[in-house]
């Protein structure tokens, strides 16, 4: 992985035994890009379903075809030349290191403790050993005035310092990005392998290889019988303490160092001749990198490949298509132990398994991205719009509706054309360009600028369920989470600037009152001023001022993430935790300053002039169809009654009592309940036990007793019976559910 290196792309194909779609860690800071993909019915398809040449790794269970033992190969002849021109440099900087002067520099701690070290030798690891040795060999990585820094790399300047254990984002991503150097060592060494990219992801790392043809032989593809071999020689190289050395170098000495290696050619090429590359060596690896990195290999106690799959470089379908390999590592055994175990359970939760057990939803290669929900995945979806349509009403939003395509000149008004047009799916019609609505932002403004607007009509709150289409590439589609066509609780909110405040708040316990009714747990983020943004900062001051005032009087904690804000205005972003303790980011409340300049929109104040509103871009739900898949696998697939697709279940002990089955069923679907008769000729048992598997929320069992007395016995889906109930208390009973979303 390299500064200069490409963002990490998404795989051609994958199959995995043991992760799930939407699992995540903490989040790491690089984001995935999209990339085409060979398969395109790739979203319904859980791990292990996909009938690709991808494998995952069950301990060299064969997993595909295999072309054999990969060729026993000798220490590849790039090793030797890159190797002494890294010596050659590194000569240099340590004879110039030699005789620097002692000059004095300040590091401020977190708790505000000053600590003297000495420029361009000291360095983050002597400064924690100083406080505790025990600190010192348990941080990972260092944060020096918001850069990041190896523990071993000497400080250059005074400034503020901070230090981070595995157990903290930047460690995991630190831990991380160090695993995939080992990952791509091992490749280099046991197939001779050209490497590309390795970062590290949100959850482990991957690396990018190209396997050269060896003369006379068909070109290696790594299977699922080449992972154990992968991990064992990966833990060997970890328990070689390699340390993990830095080194800036001239572009050209880059250049001539990877001569062999087209792909980082390319990278390199596209540096300014005037800048340095930075480089990290690791045992005979030397790849590009920015770092930072651990101190040695021995920290890694345990290290496992995941899977391995295709990519095209750089995520385009006609460039060379390479192999990929996912790789997970940690600082104790039982970490990996731990991880594999919830692997499996989020594999058990995989919203794709369920949707196809449930009969849910499903995806067909006729049109990839574009999920076919069936009748009980329907249910649920409407009753997810229908839900916040609801809140809705009860909170001034006034719902809207706007076409789902529109004449380019739209876009290019709104920016769109010029920076998401490859997102966007592009028609001819009436001799010129269309476009399918990638969001609803441009067509809302259309209609607050239709007619005249005075501060009277404003906040005004459109809310729009219209149909979105992305053209998000085949490799990036993953079932319901990343889809091409969609819709979302999109809300746009036009007030003043003085109404922000209250507009935020009102956002954020709309918020509230959702997750606490999905059993979501959240965290907030306020994101701030990023280094390039439009407007004047005398507005951004006052809009950021406003934001935090907003969240303190919400009244929950909150942290501020410098820079991160998007370009035309701060956002608060919204975490929510799953019951796998998984962090997703679905809701989330921007300001937009540019919009209203771009479009012209103007009400009038009590004075009669004209001002320009601020639009307020808030979303809760996201993507119904993530949100769908995020509650699948949070719930796993057992459906809280109010949102059940399958709530009752009418079963009949024997054919004599049918018809007063029947007539329940009639009775509980008159009051709108979703409710099915088992009227087979199977046993009781038989049919308890099948309804129980099918996640009926009840079981309403009626015989000879129940059908002289007019009862029904009352059963749940966890096997709880609950004695007779008259058909009145039943309904009741499904009433009062409703009503608290139980």
């Amino acid at each position: 992985m390299s500064d200069q290196q490409p963002p990490q792309q998404p795989e051609v194909a994958s199959s995995s035994s043991s992760s799930s779609s939407t699992s995540t860690a903490p989040p790491a800071k690089e984001k995935a890009q999209k990339n085409n993909n060979n398969n395109n019915n790739n979203n319904n398809k859980p791990a292990g379903e996909k009938g690709e040449k991808s494998q995952s790794n069950k301990g060299g269970k064969k997993g595909g075809k295999s072309q054999g033992k990969a060729p026993e190969l000798p220490p590849p002849a790039f090793f030797e030349e890159r190797i002494k021109i890294w010596d050659e440099v590194k000569k240099e900087h340590d004879e110039k290191m030699k005789n620097l002067p002692d000059e004095p520099i300040v590091m401020t701690l977190p708790d505000g403790k000053s600590v003297h070290a000495v420029k361009l030798k000291t360095t983050p690891y002597e400064i924690a050993k100083n406080i505790s040795r025990g600190l010192a060999d348990a941080c990972v990585v260092a944060k020096v005035d918001g850069q990041y820094y190896d523990m071993h790399r000497p400080l250059e300047n005074s400034g503020s310092m901070q230090l981070f254990k595995f157990d903290s984002p930047e460690g995991k991503h630190c831990f991380w990005h160090s695993s995939s150097h080992v990952l791509g060592q091992t490749l280099e060494a046991r197939y001779s392998a050209h490497l590309t990219i390795g970062p590290a992801i949100e959850e482990g790392f991957y690396y990018d290889i190209d396997i050269p043809q060896q003369e006379g032989q068909d070109k290696y593809t790594i299977s699922a019988e080449d992972l154990s071999q992968i991990d064992e020689i990966a833990n060997g190289i970890c328990k070689q303490k390699q340390p993990f050395e830095r080194l800036a170098v001239p572009r050209d000495t880059a250049l001539k160092m990877f001569a062999y290696n087209k792909y980082k050619q390319e990278i390199i090429g596209k540096i300014p001749q005037t800048e340095s590359v930075t480089l990290y060596k690791c045992g005979p690896l030397i790849d590009l990198c920015r770092g930072p990195h651990l101190p040695n290999t021995s920290l890694i106690k345990a290290f496992k490949t995941t899977k391995n799959s295709g990519a095209y470089w750089l995520g385009k379908a006609e460039n060379p298509l390479l192999q990929r390999v996912y790789g997970i590592a940690f600082p104790e055994k039982k970490q990996l132990s731990e991880w594999e175990e919830f692997q499996a359970e989020a594999a058990r939760r995989d919203h794709r398994v369920i949707g196809k057990d449930q009969q849910l939803f499903f995806f067909h290669p006729y049109s990839p991205g574009c999920a076919f929900f069936l009748p009980h995945g329907a249910r649920i979806y409407n009753r997810l719009v229908n839900f916040i349509k609801a809140e809705y009403h009860n909170r001034g939003f006034t719902e809207v509706m706007s076409p789902n395509a529109f004449n380019k000149e739209l876009w290019e008004i709104s920016g769109h054309w010029q920076n998401y047009k490859d997102n966007m799916f592009v028609f001819d019609c009436d001799n010129t360009q269309y476009s399918l609505k990638p969001m609803n932002c441009p067509g809302h403004c259309l209609m607050f600028d239709h007619g005249h607007r005075s501060y009277r009509d404003l906040p005004l709150r459109f809310a729009d369920f219209g149909v979105l289409h992305r053209n998000e590439l085949a490799g990036a589609l993953t079932g319901l989470t990343r889809v091409r066509r969609f819709q979302q609780d999109d809300a746009h909110i036009f007030c003043t600037q003085e109404q922000i405040n209250a507009e935020v708040q009102g956002a954020l316990g709309f918020m509230q009152h959702v997750y606490g009714i999905f059993g979501y747990s959240f965290t907030l983020e306020l994101s701030t001023r990023p280094e390039k943004f439009l407007g004047d900062v005398a507005i951004w001051d006052k809009a950021e001022k406003t934001m935090e005032e907003a969240l303190n009087a919400f009244g929950q904690p909150w942290t501020l993430n410098p820079g991160d804000g998007a370009f035309y205005g701060p956002k608060i972003d919204i975490h929510i935790t799953d019951a796998l303790k998984r962090s997703f980011q679905c809701a989330t409340i921007q300001l937009d300053f540019q919009l209203p300049i771009r479009f012209k929109l103007a009400y009038s104040d009590a004075d009669g002039a004209e001002k320009q509103p601020v639009i307020i871009h808030r979303a809760i739900l996201g993507s119904v169809e993530r949100m769908m898949a995020i509650l699948i696998e949070h719930t796993a697939g057992k459906w809280p009654f109010w949102l059940s697709p399958r709530q009752v279940v009418v079963v009949n002990v024997s054919s004599a009592h049918a018809e007063y089955a029947k007539k329940v069923q009639e009775r509980i679907n008159a009051a709108g309940y979703y409710v099915d008769a088992e009227l087979s000729d199977k046993t009781i048992s038989n049919k308890i036990r099948q309804s129980q598997g099918a996640q009926y929320n009840y079981i309403l069992v009626v015989g000879e007793e129940e059908m002289n007395k007019g009862t029904v016995s009352v059963r749940t889906r966890d096997n709880v019976q609950h004695g007779q109930k008259s058909v009145d208390d039943i309904l009741a009973e499904f009433a009062e559910l409703t009503k608290n979303f139980k």
